[in-house]
């Protein structure tokens, strides 16, 4: 569906500026997602941190039209840096601006009043945790009958819900939509705009309880989504969820679910795991688990189904959906019959480095035109070519031509180089695609076989598929072959922390972030990738190779290098890279060197020691400091650091507070020295938190920003961003008195199990955890290292533990802080995470 502009400022309530004729269809309000500029309108929202309005000139060039704000937009052209509202037709004549009073109000405005053209069943789903999963396996169950609309992914906030509202459209027959809360007073925003007719709570838990006075009062305001609808599902054997229920005074249906209430609309009469025998038929004897088969009574009428997932949240999670799905008219046949057929919901895109140079992103769970949308905006950041694996799109509601048009006008617009489509719909829908490199096969079998996949290289290959395709193949075949190993990189949680770090800073305080010595073990090129996407001011390696590396990977940000040696100064220049300059004969060579190459004004760092007597310049010689950069134009100070030497603890006040007056002194000296504007700079990750009325021009973010907490004062709110994982790979039965590895240095007191796991310590396990000195975890339980680590595999016991061979093992990570393997070793989070060998292959998601 599309808007006029006039109609918008209308249902927004915006005064109009510019008489354009324009008409909208995309909402956009992230500037990095552009896709249809010709009817997109952008909400110029403004956060902490930035400000949608400076885009504004950039987005204008890119084809948008239609922008709504609430102060005028900069204007690049001399003459106008402040223009008034009535010039704005004669500074974007092709443009309307709608003004309003706040950007986020009216875009949640227009979606409220684009759902009141709705009247469709509309599902509102909240819940401390299993939201995305309810929606999606609704969505499943209900297309083969109904046209659903979704929200895409996670996209349940104050801004996401609003621009998922906006995607419901002439053949939508259901809505599903999320909404989560962080904090009192947000549900009732985000009711208004979803307006839902059924309920769905799936669970009540802990997440953003510290900004919730008790569990009832979270309770209550989720609730709130359910404010006028018809009817509500949740888990009745929850007492809290019972009585906040009982206490708003709800009035619709009440459908509770319940394992241990006859009495409940929903009764869970029975759950059995469910196993399969030699001739592929179900039964409950033996053999290998395949799922889990729930008896249950809906309003007096029993039912049965299967689902192929065995732990207790899907099954929870299954119950929430049949509930639901029964209350929209499904039929216990129709539960029966599609809940076998559920798949499991990818959570997250995973990037994973491939043969030949590939680089995949495998999103090949799910295929719709949303999600694809998503997919390719993830892929269009990353540089290189680019080449989209698509399978058929099923039950769209759309008729193939249209649907194809649809994907050939998001591969154009995100930049696809080629297009391979699999399927036969696709096939016969070759003529819509765009894209001028094109190759159709039958099915995923007929591709691998072919000249097309034989020569992918060198390139970004996303794979998204519908599951039946079984694009697995396609990833299993392309990915870098390497033992079982792995590092896992989650990159949302590297957003995560750096948002959580930028909450301590002034919107125009800069950051700096340290990539140096691969990303601290993460990959430097992917974090990088992440970062300048998010807007980093500077990041930061330690030589000159780390940095040509990043350019070569196509990373346009500006780069600090830390300790550039004197051979590296032809690379410094030649990939544009700023040096840190600490000493008079680093900087008489560097000056003599870029006379040589004819440079003028490049770029440097200054550092000063103010206590940590490693690096810099003595506070006595910044007089000779200025002499020596005024008397020439080879160089020029960007900025002045330096370290503070104990702002992780509290015990080193008094320090801190002299070597930030030694700052002050020095530093305000230097700039005296110059017109320009020298950066100032000295907290890092510890004094962000510590300090943040120290945090000047800019900041630097290092360990803090991979998900270890730097202040020793502070309980941690960030995320753990690598997780080194591995598998059993094989178990064997050793009696006691017996000895396990070299030397014979663990022996056994009584009778175990002892399972061997391909990590050692030329993947970066250190030999000290050996003999019993450390755990790794298997299956959530500690399983001690038995006799000594050995060069590629360790010997574990898991004499206590349910497991089998092939089971994943967790060496540090969410659930084994890397925290506790530094503390076990004696020395610092650091060295165990970039001592992980760059062997053990690094696996890349974003949730």
């Amino acid at each position: 569906m599309t808007y006029t502009i006039e109609k918008v400022a209308t249902l927004i309530g915006a005064r109009r500026y510019g008489e354009a004729d324009t008409v909208v269809g995309w909402l956009l309000t992230d500037s990095r997602s552009l896709c249809f500029p010709e009817q997109t309108l952008f909400f110029a929202l403004r956060t902490h941190r930035n400000d949608g309005h400076k885009y504004i000139p950039e987005l204008y060039r890119r084809g948008v039209r239609s922008f709504v704000v609430d102060s005028l937009p900069p204007v690049e052209e001399q003459g106008y840096a402040a223009p008034a509202w009535d010039d704005l037709p004669t500074l974007y004549p092709q443009a309307n601006f709608l003004r309003v009073t706040s950007p986020l109000a009216a875009l949640q405005r227009l979606a409220e009043r684009h759902r009141d053209e709705f009247s469709i069943p509309v599902v509102g789903i909240t819940g401390s945790n299993g939201k995305t999963m309810v929606k999606e396996w609704l969505y499943q169950l209900l297309l083969p009958s109904q046209k659903v609309t979704r929200s895409p992914k996670s996209y349940n906030s104050q801004i996401g819900v609003p621009l998922s509202v906006w995607l419901l459209n002439e053949n939508s027959e259901v809505g599903l939509f999320e909404a989560g809360i962080s904090q009192p007073g947000e549900m009732m925003a985000l009711h208004d705009i979803i307006q839902p007719t059924i309920g769905v709570l799936t669970s009540l838990g802990s997440a953003h309880q510290e900004n919730f006075r008790s569990m009832e009062e979270k309770c209550m305001e989720k609730l709130q989504l359910f404010h006028g609808t018809e009817a509500i599902v949740y888990p009745s054997d929850d007492d809290t969820v019972s009585r906040c229920i009982r206490r708003s005074g709800y009035r619709g249906q009440r459908i509770g679910w319940s394992m241990n209430d006859e009495r409940a609309e929903m009764y869970i009469e029975n759950r059995a795991e469910c196993f399969e025998n030699a001739e592929g038929s179900v039964n409950v004897q033996s053999g290998t688990p395949l799922g889990t088969t729930i008896t249950y009574i809906y309003k007096g009428t029993r039912g049965q189904y299967t689902i192929p997932f065995i732990d207790e949240a899907s099954i929870e999670n299954s119950v929430t959906c049949a509930a639901t799905a029964l209350y929209l008219g499904l039929t216990p046949e129709d539960i029966a019959d599609r809940m076998p057929h559920l798949d499991p919901i990818a959570m997250r895109l995973e990037v994973k480095e491939g043969q030949r140079g590939l680089t995949l992103i495998n999103d090949s769970y799910n295929s719709d035109v949303n999600s694809l949308d998503i997919a390719l905006d993830f892929m269009s950041r990353r540089g290189g070519r680019k080449t989209l694996v698509l399978s058929d799109i099923y039950q769209s509601g759309e008729t193939p031509s249209s649907l194809y048009r649809q994907v050939s006008s998001l591969c154009m617009e995100r930049g696809i180089n080629r297009f391979i489509g699999i399927g036969d719909e696709v096939a016969q829908q070759a003529m819509q695609i765009a894209v001028p490199d094109k190759h159709f096969f039958r099915d995923v079998e007929q591709f691998v076989q072919s000249d097309v996949f034989r020569q992918l290289h060198d390139e970004v290959l996303l794979l998204k598929g519908s599951r039946r395709f079984g694009f697995e193949r396609i990833s299993e075949l392309l990915e870098q072959k390497v033992h079982e190993t792995i590092l896992e990189v989650n990159l949302q949680a590297v957003v995560d922390n750096l948002n959580y770090f930028r909450s301590f800073l002034s919107p125009d305080t800069k950051m700096v972030c340290m990539i140096k010595a691969d990303a601290y073990g993460a990959g430097a090129i992917e974090i990088a990738k992440t970062l300048q996407d998010h807007r980093v001011d500077y990041l930061a390696v330690a030589v000159a190779d780390e940095g040509a590396a990043l350019r070569k990977a196509g990373i346009s940000a500006n780069i600090m290098v830390m300790n550039p040696e004197m051979t590296s100064f032809k690379t410094l220049f030649d990939y544009d890279l700023e040096p840190e300059v600490y000493s008079f004969r680093l900087m008489d060579a560097l000056i003599r060197a870029a006379r040589k190459e004819g440079i003028t004004g490049w770029p440097v760092h200054i550092k000063l020691d103010t206590g940590m007597h490693r690096l810099g310049f003595e506070l006595d010689e910044i007089d000779e400091v200025i002499e020596r950069l005024r008397h020439q134009t080879a160089i020029i100070p960007r900025s002045v650091f330096s370290h503070f030497v104990g702002s992780d603890s509290n015990e080193f006040d008094d320090f801190s507070a002299r070597q930030f007056a030694s700052f002050e002194a020095g530093s305000r000296k230097l700039q005296a020295g110059f017109r320009h504007k020298i950066l100032r700079h000295m907290d890092n990750s510890a004094g962000i938190e510590h300090f943040p009325e120290r945090q000047m021009d800019m900041c630097r973010l290092g360990i803090g920003l991979y998900g270890v907490e730097p202040y020793s004062s502070v309980k941690s709110q960030l995320k753990t961003v690598s997780t080194l994982k591995t598998t059993i790979l094989q178990m064997h039965h050793v009696k006691a008195g017996e000895s396990v590895g070299y030397s014979r240095r663990t022996v056994l007191e009584r009778d175990s199990v002892i399972a061997a796991i391909p990590i050692g310590y030329a993947d970066g396990l250190n030999r000290r955890l050996g003999n019993r000195h450390g755990y790794c975890l298997v299956n959530g339980q500690k399983a001690d290292y038995v006799g000594n680590i050995c060069m590629d595999v360790a010997m574990i016991d898991v004499t206590d533990i349910a497991c089998n061979e092939g089971d994943q093992v967790e060496i540090f990570g969410q659930n084994l802080p890397v925290t506790t393997l530094s503390d076990v070793l004696e020395t610092i989070p650091y060295e165990v995470l970039t001592g992980v060998s760059n062997r053990v292959k690094r696996v890349y998601f974003q949730e």
